[in-house]
């Protein structure tokens, strides 16, 4: 199963009712739960098998005290993560990062990888402008819809 059917399946399970969907295919087995709402959104439990591999949205339990030290979001467009894994800011780990904060940048132009079941995801940027903020760090696990990035 591909990883843009993935993200759609884990975009309807989130936006619906739906507690949990088992798709079977004959590439294996996906099990998608969603887990009880925290804050505003819900994070989504997704396990594969064949090979057996899970992936799963982490919960921080500091998120309700995290939100009130955050009183103004950013100002300018954000781009968020369009999937559950691991942020890189580069290709590989000796390799120049995509971009920098300053940076000027086109729509469609690579601004990070987002690593899914050991496929590196490149993520471009949806809109031109300045690359104003970073928000998270390299290395660091981000959540579907997490913001990555601002610009302006």
């Amino acid at each position: 199963m591909d990883l843009r059917k993935l993200k759609t399946l884990i975009d309807l399970v989130s936006e619906s009712n739906v507690s949990e969907l088992e798709i079977t295919e004959a590439e294996g087995k996906v099990r998608i739960v969603k887990s009880a709402p925290v804050a505003a959104a819900a994070p989504v439990t997704m396990v594969a098998a064949a090979p057996a591999v899970t992936v799963a949205a982490p919960v921080a339990a500091a998120a309700p005290a995290a939100a009130p030290a955050e009183p103004a979001a950013p100002a300018g467009h954000i781009v968020k993560s369009p999937m559950v894994g691991t942020f890189y800011r580069a290709s590989s780990p000796g390799a120049k990062a995509f971009v920098e904060v300053g940076q000027s940048i086109k729509e469609g132009e690579a601004i990070c990888i987002v690593e899914a079941m050991k496929i590196l995801n490149e993520i471009e940027a949806d809109k031109s402008g300045t690359v104003t903020q970073i928000l998270v760090e390299n290395g660091q696990a981000v959540e579907y819809g997490q913001p990555l990035f601002v610009i302006e």
